[in-house]
């Protein structure tokens, strides 16, 4: 699928499908008012019958409209002009490709989506996200990329950025669509170094023998049920002076989670391949910041394992020594994603970034109290959540913060070691988590994004298939080119 800008004259030149965005203010609109001067007012009487809608993300397909050369004049709503923004764009185009996308066809031509870089950006990359289905291995696909898109009211830089955030948000997706049995750490690594490849940075290996050498106890005993080695990445990009100091992200990279000896039930383990999404957000934010040559240096710690059940995997009232030399009671081996991320903080460290930034499917607490479209905020820096909270709301991926008080840490508190990997019950529980990830971070401005709920749709939403949604990889990829 490529992208180009449109001829001026989008009207009169042919293609298989003419997709046009309307707001409920459509009749001012130009877009409108050309398409009803080059049907002799047969749209306009066709948007007067109730027929075509513009609320949000419905796709109305009028076919072989009179005087336009194309197949399908496709209209998706955009709603109400008070309320517009880039998601609305990234919506509308998402919900108009994937309508269009159910059969083969060859040029698309795109309308009216976007009023500003940021909007078009986001456009387009709905439009590809909206081209990709989670059918990877179905022998009758069910989504079909269009050869070509043109894309009006953008210019080709505006495009090929667009372009970059999609191809890196729907990395994300493909990565988590991938089944367990093909993903898993090492092939996770064989990808990476692809990525980097082809983007310009650097991936760093770390095998089970590395792993050992640097004492990641806590990462290592996650890994001791698979016979799958674990790996940890450490991904390099520099785009500013080699003495700049870097913002790290970290990613858990659980690529397939059974819940260990706390054993998941069979519903709550049938989707855990998607377990591996905070490791997927980090590649895909380095491959778009790579492509869009940033101007920041960033380092990337991925860790990577399974965890499964056998005669060798941990258990719980086992002791861990974690990289840190910090000791963790396991009170439950389902809790093992802050394990895995407490020895990849501490590899951050090393680095000596100016900000730490994770993302995990760490907790169902987290969806319990915010639902599967907001992402738990942590953190224990206030402007850095501030700053993380504004630019993901500006692009529509929504963040909500939880807080940090000390008395949260003290459920954690270990009586056996110096702490334990659970809190007190249920009550908390994505607290819990983040304090003790901040055991960790050792006072570095550092942020928390728990995405359980967000990076995994369980059924299609109108801009996107089920499975990965690439959550947070087009707002990181906006916030570091701005």
């Amino acid at each position: 699928m490529k992208f180009v800008s449109s001829p001026q004259d989008w009207v009169s030149d042919p293609c298989d499908a003419l997709v046009v965005a309307l707001d409920d203010q459509w009749a001012s609109r130009p877009e409108f008012q050309a398409l009803d001067r080059a049907t002799s007012g047969w749209f306009g009487r066709a948007m007067h019958t109730a027929e075509v809608s513009t609320k949000p993300n419905k796709v109305s397909m009028l076919i072989a409209p009179p005087g336009i050369p194309t197949g399908v004049l496709a209209i998706v709503g955009t709603g109400s002009t008070s309320t517009t923004s880039c998601n609305t764009y990234y919506r509308a185009a998402g919900s108009a490709m994937r309508s269009l996308a159910s059969k083969q066809r060859s040029v698309l031509r795109f309308v009216g989506f976007g009023n500003s870089p940021l909007e078009t950006r986001a456009a387009i990359a709905g439009a590809m996200v909206g081209a990709q289905g989670q059918d990877l291995y179905k022998s009758d696909k069910s989504t079909f990329s269009p050869n070509l898109v043109q894309w009006f009211g953008a210019n080709d830089s505006q495009i090929r950025a667009g372009e970059i955030v999609g191809e890196s948000v729907n990395l994300a997706r493909h990565m988590v669509n991938q089944p367990p049995n093909l993903m898993y750490p090492q092939t996770f690594a064989h990808r990476a170094n692809e990525v980097a490849n082809d983007a310009g940075f650097s991936v760093e290996v770390w095998d089970k023998d590395r792993l050992e050498q640097e004492r990641c106890g806590a990462l290592l005993a996650v890994a001791r049920g698979s016979i799958r080695e674990p790996r940890l990445l450490i991904l390099r990009y520099q785009g500013s002076t080699p003495d700049s100091d870097p913002l790290a992200l970290v990613g858990k990279g659980v690529t397939f989670d059974s819940g260990g000896y706390s054993l998941k039930p069979t519903d709550g383990m049938l989707t855990m391949k998607c377990d591996m999404a905070g490791a997927a957000t980090v590649l895909g934010i380095f491959n778009a910041v790579a492509k869009l040559k940033v101007r920041r240096n960033l380092i990337g710690v991925v860790g990577l394992v399974e965890n499964l059940v056998s005669g060798d995997a941990f258990k719980l009232g086992d002791v861990l020594t974690a990289r840190s030399g910090k000791t963790i009671e396991i009170h439950n081996t389902d809790a093992e994603g802050r394990l895995v991320l407490a020895d990849c903080l501490n590899v951050a460290l090393q680095e000596n970034p100016t900000q730490i930034i994770d993302f995990a499917t760490l907790t169902g607490a987290c969806v319990v109290a915010l639902g599967n479209d907001v992402a738990g905020l942590m953190s224990n820096n206030n402007p850095l959540q501030g700053d993380v909270q504004s630019f993901t709301e500006k692009c529509g991926e929504l963040t909500w913060p939880l807080p940090m008080h000390s008395f949260y840490g003290e459920q954690i508190a270990g009586k056996v070691a110096d702490i334990k990997n659970v809190g007190e019950g249920r009550w908390g529980g994505a607290i819990t988590a983040a304090k003790f990830l901040e055991e960790f971070v050792q006072a570095r401005p550092w942020v928390h994004l728990d995405i359980a709920g967000p990076a995994f749709l369980d059924s299609p939403k109108p801009w996107c298939d089920a499975g990965g949604t690439g959550f947070l990889v087009r707002s990181f990829a906006e916030w570091l080119l701005a």
